[in-house]
């Protein structure tokens, strides 16, 4: 059974009016102090129409960042043995190109007045643990050191996250994020692949 829509919202189970409804809420209320259920009631819709789009109250903020670092970790893996720092940079950048404002961005522009500096620190370390884990594995893979494989997988991981982080807080409409990673890779070109 759906809930009633708060007044002058239309009904829809989409995923945009799900995570504006939900970035609303945390911006009134508070990441905590937003329930699910409170969500679902804001958009009008079912519980079971937001486990249609979210696995969680968390994915509503990470689930498209995620998805682009589901796609960058697929190019990783398949560079193999031809892995260099060019290609892992080729595979990484998708995950910035044409990142538009979004619930990620909202949160951490405005994590404090939502309650989420905690929940973005430990969420964003499960992110970088991802990509550097897979960008060490394909450094590996190409005869890499495991020591500098490491390195590099956390710097390039960092490089990611940080540019994401400082677009989103300085405005996201202030620069591209496309040329803050930029910046983020040329800050650790004293690393070298090889």
């Amino acid at each position: 059974m759906e809930s009633e829509s708060r007044a002058g919202r239309p009904r829809a189970s989409s995923r945009e009016t799900l995570a504006e409804a939900a970035c609303e809420l945390f911006l009134e209320q508070g990441y905590d102090a937003t329930s699910v259920a409170d969500i679902t009631r804001r958009a009008g819709v079912s519980r079971s129409s937001f486990f249609n789009y979210f696995s969680s109250k968390s994915d509503v903020l990470w689930s498209g960042l995620d998805a682009r670092i589901d796609k960058a970790l697929v190019a990783l893996a398949a560079l193999g043995t031809h892995a260099d720092g060019p290609a892992v940079r080729a595979a990484l950048e998708p995950v910035v190109h044409d990142f538009a404002p979004d619930p990620l961005a909202l949160a951490l522009r405005n994590a404090s007045a939502m309650g989420l500096e905690q929940e973005l620190l430990r969420d964003t370390g499960i992110r970088h643990a991802r990509i550097s884990s897979a960008v060490a594995a394909t450094a590996r893979s190409a005869g890499v050191d495991e020591i500098r494989a490491d390195i590099l997988g956390s710097a390039l991981a960092t490089a990611v996250l940080s540019s994401l982080r400082v677009w989103a807080e300085q405005g996201a409409g202030q620069a591209s994020l496309e040329q803050r990673f930029d910046e983020a890779l040329h800050s650790i070109h004293d690393l070298p692949w090889g």
